[in-house]
């Protein structure tokens, strides 16, 4: 019986010890937690998409804490007002962003660029990419098999069955970017929404000369540079044959749209233009029924 309440006392006294030296270890090596990252964290959507640029919320309300001020710190799904709020915490003031939305530069649709192969393997994106160049006369273009809408987590993108082409519900994009990366074309990019969610933008990425790219799909930039030139602002450049229009440049005057002999220059949200009244043709007898009016007044 005395072996009995010896081995307790021993055990109670060894258990005592151990959480005496857990006890002193957990105080020495533990580490502090800044009690605005929870309160930051709380007001982040949860989302945890990666669109910032860090892992998930959680590292992105460490990052906003530690941060000297909030300059490139952006939640793309919670956006300004978001931001804003976290702002209030830290006690720091919000960086001006402009709401993006993502834009699929490539218009080579089922009628504008049709197929010249079929493709029987697993219907993926990726797989389709290192494997050859896709069903088509262009490398460069969208597949169509739509790892861009599985990456969103947000139903905002989906393929269009008569295009072959996604296409962005720009009331529930985000720009978390997601589609972005999972695009092994790299055919989607995100760009300022724009005043009035108007934006403009070349729907082509084919880097093939011009006679080449055009053979390939009806729609395609050929590198003409008309545009390049009409643009006012600087706006447009012309590289490995294909324009590009850089939208912190961009003032939407639409000039370029009007000069691109394929369609390749896409304007989105715009109000119709106003149809064009063709000029009376001057011939001898309008001159002289001009010139009789004229006279008798």
């Amino acid at each position: 019986m005395n072996l009995i309440v010896v081995s307790l006392i021993t055990l109670g006294i060894t258990g005592c010890l151990a959480a005496i030296i857990l006890y002193v270890a957990a105080q020495k090596f533990k580490v502090f937690e800044d009690p605005r990252i929870e309160q930051v964290e709380v007001l982040l959507p949860g989302a945890n998409c990666g669109g910032c640029g860090f892992a998930g919320c959680r590292n992105f309300a460490e990052s906003c804490v530690k941060a000297e001020s909030m300059e490139g710190l952006l939640c793309p799904v919670g956006g300004q007002p978001t931001m804003e709020k976290v702002a209030e915490v830290l006690g720091r003031t919000a960086a001006a962003a402009d709401p993006m939305v993502a834009v699929v530069r490539c218009n080579g649709t089922c009628t504008n660029r049709p197929k010249t192969s079929q493709f029987n393997g697993t219907k993926n994106c990726q797989i389709v990419s290192n494997l050859y160049g896709g069903e088509t006369g262009c490398s460069f273009g969208c597949i169509g098999f739509g790892d861009c809408a599985t990456a969103c987590k947000f139903d905002a993108l989906h393929i269009n069955p008569e295009s072959g082409l996604p296409e962005v519900d720009e009331e529930k994009c985000t720009a978390c970017g997601a589609c972005v990366k999972a695009c092994p074309k790299q055919i989607i990019e995100l760009r300022k929404k724009g005043p009035k969610s108007r934006r403009i933008f070349v729907s082509c990425v084919n880097k093939d000369k011009g006679g080449v790219a055009r053979k390939a799909c009806s729609a395609a930039c050929i590198g003409c540079g008309k545009c390049a030139k009409e643009c006012p602002f600087e706006a447009i450049t012309v590289e490995n044959n294909v324009a590009y229009i850089d939208f912190t440049k961009c003032r939407l005057c639409r000039k370029c749209v009007a000069v691109c002999p394929t369609g390749a220059i896409h304007e989105v949200n715009f109000p119709a233009r106003a149809p064009q009244v063709e000029k009376e043709a001057t011939t001898p007898n309008n001159v002289a029924k001009t010139t009789e009016e004229t006279t008798n007044n």
